[in-house]
Parts: C-alpha cells; sequence; structure tokens
C-alpha cells in the first residue's frame, strides 16, 4: 500500500528585499514514486525543495513528512527521514569518499558516536550502489564532476531516509551514469522510498517520473503525469516557442525536442 510521504500545504515564500516570490503550492509524494519538478530557469524550483527540507522557512503554509509536522522538527529527525543533494555542494577537500559518505550516517549514530558493524555495512552497500566504491579511498577533490557527485549521492542514501529531495542530482554525469542513477532511483522507490526531482532535462523527466510539477515564476501551473504535462502546448506556455513533442520509440512516452531551424547553406547566404 502506498503511504503519504510528503504533504506540501499551501506553502509560500518571499526572499527578503525582493519582489519575487513562491506563491502557495499544495501537492503530495507517495512512497514508491518519483515526482519530477520542472520548468524555466527562476521558476523556483531549488527554492521549493531547500523549504522542503527547511533550509528556508515557509512564510505561509505546512510541509508534513510522514504526517510529521516539518516545522516542529529537529535537525536530526530530519536527516533521518529527508535527504538532500543540493544543486551546488562545498567540495569537501579533506575527506576520502568513504568518510564522506560516513557522514550520511550521524543521524544514526549512537551511545558515544562511532559507527558500529549495521554502519560500515551500510555504508558499504551505498557506495557499491553509486558505484563509488573503487575510489573509497581518494580524496574527494581528485574526482571528477560525476565521480564527485555519486559520492554525495551515497552519502544521502547512507541516511536511510524516507524521502529524497535532489536537485540536478544527474547534470553532472554521463549518459551512462544517468541511466543507472534513475534506474537505482527507480529500484529505491519500489522499496517504499519517496523521490522529489528538479531536473531540466525533460526526457529523462519524461522516462523516470511518476508524475510531473511544472513550475512558471513560483507558481505550480500544472501537475500530472509526464502524458499530460509534457505537450508542446503545456510546454511552449511555461517554456516559450521552439519546441517540439513526439514518443519514445519503444515505451511511447513523450520525448521533448527543439524545433529545427533551417540552416542557411554558404551559397544561399551569398
Amino acid at each position: 500500500m502506498n503511504l503519504e510521504c510528503l504533504s506540501v500545504q499551501d506553502v509560500t515564500y518571499r526572499y527578503p528585499r525582493s519582489d519575487w516570490q513562491l506563491h502557495a503550492c499544495s501537492f503530495q509524494v507517495m512512497g514508491n514514486e518519483i515526482v519530477g519538478i520542472i520548468g524555466p530557469n527562476g521558476s523556483g524550483k531549488s527554492t521549493l525543495l531547500k523549504i522542503l527540507v527547511r533550509v528556508l522557512s515557509p512564510t505561509t503554509g505546512k510541509v508534513f513528512v510522514q504526517g510529521e509536522d516539518l516545522g516542529k522538527m529537529g535537525r536530526r529527525r530530519i536527516a533521518r527521514l529527508v535527504g538532500y543533494l543540493p544543486q551546488n555542494t562545498e567540495e569537501h577537500f579533506r575527506y576520502t569518499v568513504e568518510e564522506v559518505v560516513a557522514l550520511g550516517r550521524f543521524p544514526h549514530l549512537r551511545g558515544a558516536g562511532f559507527l558500529d558493524p549495521l554502519d560500515l555495512t551500510v555504508i558499504t552497500q551505498c557506495m557499491i550502489e553509486t558505484e563509488t566504491e573503487p575510489f573509497r579511498r581518494r580524496f574527494l577533490s581528485q574526482l571528477s564532476g560525476g565521480e564527485r557527485q555519486r559520492a554525495l549521492l551515497a552519502s544521502v542514501l547512507a541516511q536511510e531516509p524516507k524521502l529524497l529531495l535532489l536537485d540536478e542530482p544527474t547534470s553532472a554525469l554521463d549518459i551512462h551514469h544517468q541511466v543507472k542513477f534513475f534506474t537505482l532511483l527507480r529500484k529505491l522507490v519500489q522499496e517504499g522510498l519517496g523521490a522529489l526531482v528538479v531536473t531540466h532535462d525533460l526526457n529523462l523527466a519524461s522516462l523516470f517520473s511518476d508524475r510531473l510539477l511544472l513550475l512558471k515564476e513560483g507558481k505550480i501551473i500544472f501537475q500530472g503525469t509526464p502524458q499530460d504535462i509534457l505537450t508542446k502546448e503545456l510546454l511552449c506556455e511555461a517554456y516559450g516557442e521552439g519546441i517540439e513533442v513526439t514518443q519514445h520509440p519503444r515505451n511511447r512516452r513523450p520525448m521533448v525536442l527543439p524545433t529545427q531551424v533551417p540552416v542557411r547553406s554558404r551559397h544561399e547566404a551569398s
């Protein structure tokens, strides 16, 4: 049975000394589903995720995770329930991959705060799942952007959260590891996890999301399945003209392409 993992109720936010605001947002994320957040730059996608992990506090409205009021939780409780991977992360130059992943176990540490055999097992398993185990002893500063992103993802998974909030998690990954990432994410949600993923890649959103939220200018303007949202009419309303929508040849999911602009030959130009 799918249980409600996240409930967002009329949440708004206004940045200090700014005219921009996030207008009232309401939606749910169930366990066993991936919900993608899409929209043009500046539409409020990252702001919304920061509110859901209480990096920012909403101006109005409520957020509930597993039925608990996020505003009343301590930081340790939030870290046990919510795994957050921001778009920009600091480079932990002094830490190895293994040490970074071990940081994810902090919410679960007991007694004197030392890692026990269960913690070590979880750390290793998360590195194996994200294909970072072979360079577990390398420093983060020695990794490529994609390798570093996978190490940070392993740290988030080591929290064993009930909800994942991921902001552009595959932006630094090659296509092979993008697919591997979303395949892993699908496996995790099948085990009861809920996931909310911000992405600019509309085709990845189409292929791997169960539902989509389409934002524009601080508002959720549409919610629905990829088939409902990824239409030429709705996308042009959000992003502007220059978009074509076709279908994936195997699963018939919507695929989004830029409109082809005819290129004049040098002979025609002259």
